[in-house]
């Protein structure tokens, strides 16, 4: 989850990687297609072609699925016309979310999300009600053990990084979306392996969370924005202890 949370979320969500596998490739391939779209289908010229393409090996994502993402870009093979849109809303407790929705059906894409939202007790806002409260921006979670903090600091703020935080867990890098590609270029070739890396909705505010059903709701709705087809990435500004985090998701 959010707040001091964002390493227990990793590991959560490594944790379910398997058993979601097919949605996994599935948001790759939308994001592929995209990349290729708008900057085309040579990740040698593409720069966020190249990130998405260093995922989709890691993530073991057959190739074939991957030349068929990049070809649905570029039009060499007929394919849905995918539209990136950002919902807001509020979760049980006051909860502030963002969502990050690819789809080929804007109708059915808010229908679905704004009923999640209802299910778990949440309820989606008007466009900036929310995003006001998080800091859209360039996110890499290095483990402690993958570098040194003066390495790090080298490597990422010489591509065009704006901070590296150190916390016990390890080292959070953070830039301008718009060096995103190039800051995760440079690890790459630093040998720099990050846990996560996206750009991501920050929070600047937590809500702090105590109250057991109330967490139980919250990862509910998580669950259930995340296992839709059409999300791509959820972010929410909730903070509670790692033990009330584990109890909720039981």
């Amino acid at each position: 989850m959010a707040g001091h949370n964002k390493w227990s979320k990793v590991k959560r969500l490594k944790a379910v990687t398997d058993a979601r596998k097919g949605k996994v490739f599935s948001r790759l391939a939308r994001d592929i297609t995209l990349a290729a779209k708008s900057g085309g289908g040579s990740p040698d010229a593409n720069a966020r072609l190249r990130t998405l393409l260093l995922k989709a090996r890691e993530s073991n994502m057959p190739a074939d699925n991957v030349d068929r993402a990049i070809k649905k870009g570029t039009g060499e093979l007929p394919g849905v016309v995918f539209e990136e849109i950002t919902y807001e809303g509020y979760g049980p407790g006051g909860v502030a979310f963002v969502v990050k929705v690819t789809t080929d059906n804007k109708t059915r894409a808010a229908q679905d999300v704004r009923s999640i939202f209802t299910r778990w007790g949440g309820n989606l806002a008007q466009s900036g009600a929310v995003a006001f409260q998080f800091l859209h921006a360039g996110q890499f979670l290095v483990a402690a053990d993958k570098t040194t903090e003066d390495r790090l600091m080298e490597v990422a703020l010489e591509a065009g990084a704006d901070d590296v935080i150190v916390s016990e867990q390890g080292f959070e890098v953070r830039c301008d979306v718009r060096a995103f590609d190039k800051v995760a270029h440079a690890l790459e070739q630093a040998g720099i392996k990050a846990e996560s890396s996206e750009i991501a909705y920050i929070p600047t505010a937590t809500v702090p969370v105590t109250d057991v059903a109330i967490a139980q709701s919250l990862a509910r709705l998580h669950d259930s924005l995340e296992e839709n087809d059409d999300v791509q990435a959820v972010f929410s500004n909730e903070e509670m202890s790692d033990e009330l985090s584990a109890a909720a998701q039981g």
